[in-house]
């Protein structure tokens, strides 16, 4: 190592250094502020098509209005919380805002066609991570499962020793595709 900086400055080598930590500093600030303001549900519903069609179904259901007051904002459910499948997920995320500036989907007739696609590619990625985005609210264990429906008793008690995962049974709760449908045709 000593060859490589020979005859550098040793002020250089310093200010070099010091150049790197800011950028690698300043790098981090940025990621940060990107994931946030891209995790915002002003940001997501920032697009017309957003706005008057996943957000109109979102306010149809329970996760919307419920006796408890919670509401899960867009992130909540289609953003890992952290690391790689964070950004991994944001990168696969860019190909709907790509789509929206493109004008592939930025009105609801052409939404609603393509929304089958996108609606099959989020229910492959949540069953692959085992719903891990309704896992940070829901706790199957800690279920009060003597305070729900027998049907919902019997299904979350067997999902604890199945490869089923929330999404199996739960693929319309924040999203059905049919009340827009009617809205946008007029039905």
């Amino acid at each position: 190592m000593s060859g490589l900086i020979k005859g550098v400055p040793r002020s250089s080598v310093i200010v070099l250094l010091l150049v790197g930590i800011a950028v690698g500093i300043a790098s981090i600030f940025a990621y940060e502020f990107t994931m946030e303001a891209t995790s915002t549900d002003e940001f997501c519903t920032g697009c017309h098509e957003m706005a008057s069609g996943p957000f109109v179904m979102l306010q149809e259901t329970t996760h919307f209005k419920n006796e408890s007051g919670v509401t899960p904002g867009c992130s909540d459910c289609h953003v890992p919380e952290s690391g790689w499948p964070k950004i991994w997920r944001k990168i696969q995320a860019s190909r709907e805002v790509w789509s929206a500036l493109t004008g592939k989907i930025n009105t609801p007739e052409k939404y609603m066609a393509h929304v089958d696609v996108m609606k099959g590619r989020e229910i492959a990625r949540l069953k692959a991570n085992d719903s891990q985005e309704c896992r940070n609210c829901h706790d199957v264990e800690s279920m009060d499962l003597e305070q729900q429906s027998r049907m919902a008793k019997r299904r979350h008690a067997s999902m604890k020793g199945s490869d089923k995962t929330c999404i199996d049974c739960h693929e319309g709760i924040a999203h059905d595709s049919s009340s827009l449908v009617h809205e946008s045709t007029g039905e």
